[in-house]
């Protein structure tokens, strides 16, 4: 069945644009106070426990979920302020980021009560963090092929298999897990695959480092060997996670992080060039703005159509897409427009740090919630290509 990728014409309501200078206050306050450098942020892992427990305070994390929880019921465009002002302020949020993005929504639809009740207000609270477990070595974006297996024992499951890509899995205590429970089926490849709440402190798990090209530690390998989950560990339907797990990504490949992850290096280009840049310059920065302003309305649709209850999956997909596109092209076109510049050499020295760091880190970032080949396959059957 096709259908056409629409795009509702959603603005950010007053209340937002309130929050975003609120926002704002509270990071210059921190960086102020040495909590985190906005200027060298970008190149350590942004991974700071103290500085999620003052946003956990702040009431920022888990805005959207019942207050029952621990939420604030506030809407996804208040949410998506909070992420577009910490992305580009450099904010070390990835500590609590996942919980926040999408394993939390995933505990809220199919988690048991018991299990919401105990984790979801510590992840509000900035105290409990969360790694995705869905590529596979030999499946990469490719879901339906992981081959993880969930075998049903006495009181539980037994894990075996590998995950991979799996950032921040190190320094998370839980793992979404996307596992295969029965072999598919020639007429339904999707079925087999169910959602599971994994405690990494689980014996027979082990996680180890997959260091990317800056040298850093980021993504890790999860291995499971005859590792036990409890009954309650099932999220959702045995079999069917498959819906489950399209949803997920859609709240996971929406975002303004899905566009911003080499933002940095724009406004150091800006600075580069001065107030009074040549036309080349000129036409270069406006051009990549342009762009900008165009990601951020379509993100901005999609938070608005996941506040409205819809699953914009392929809205979703396209703004990881593009938004992929743009982040990874940006150091380049950044390197091009600057080199004729003349510039103070220590702070050219700057410049060139940030866009070497971003240059490395560009081509891992279509393995963030799918690469670009899957993500056209999904837009292609959504529109009745294939």
């Amino acid at each position: 069945m096709s259908s056409s990728i629409q795009f509702d014409p959603i603005r950010l309501p007053p209340e937002a644009e309130e929050l975003r200078k609120e926002v704002r206050a509270f990071l210059r306050e921190e960086i102020a106070a040495g909590t985190f450098d906005p200027n060298s942020s970008h190149l350590d892992s942004a991974f700071n426990v103290e500085f999620s427990k003052k946003v956990g305070k702040r009431g920022w994390i888990g805005m959207t979920w019942p207050k029952k929880y621990g939420g604030q019921e506030r809407s996804f465009l208040e949410r998506y302020v909070i992420t577009e002002e910490f992305r580009v302020g450099g904010a070390p949020t990835r500590a609590h980021f996942t919980a926040d993005r999408q394993s939390g929504p995933v505990l809220l639809k199919y988690a048991p009560e018991e299990v919401k009740q105990d984790i979801l207000p510590r992840v509000i609270r900035g105290e409990c963090y969360f790694c995705i477990g869905m590529s596979e070595p030999d499946s990469g974006s490719d879901l339906f092929a992981a081959k993880t297996r969930a075998e049903k024992v006495d009181g539980g499951w037994r894990i075996n298999g590998r995950k991979v890509w799996t950032s921040n899995a190190h320094r998370s205590h839980y793992m979404i897990g996307l596992l295969r429970t029965s072999a598919s089926t020639k007429e339904n490849r999707r079925h087999g695959l169910t959602q599971f709440l994994v405690d990494l402190k689980t014996p027979g798990i082990t996680v180890r480092p997959l260091l990317h090209l800056t040298g850093r530690h980021e993504f890790n390998e999860v291995i499971f060997e005859d590792a036990i989950l409890p009954a309650n560990a099932v999220l959702g339907e045995i079999d069917g996670a498959w819906k489950q797990a399209t949803s997920e990504l859609a709240y996971e490949r929406s975002g303004p992080e899905r566009f911003l992850e080499t933002i940095y290096i724009l406004p150091e280009l800006v600075r580069l060039l001065g107030d009074k840049p040549d036309v080349r310059g000129a036409e270069g920065i406006g051009r990549l703005v342009a762009q900008l302003h165009t990601l951020r309305r379509m993100s901005i649709s999609v938070n608005g159509m996941l506040a409205a209850g819809k699953e914009p999956v392929l809205q979703g997909s396209v703004v990881k897409d593009l938004g992929t596109q743009w982040e990874q092209k940006l150091p380049a076109k950044v390197r091009d427009l600057a080199a004729f510049c003349e510039d103070d050499p220590g702070n050219r020295a700057d410049f060139e740090e940030l866009l070497r760091y971003a240059t490395l880190i560009a081509p891992k970032l279509t393995i963030q919630g799918g690469t670009t080949e899957i993500l056209r396959g999904i837009i292609a059957r959504g529109l009745g290509l294939r």
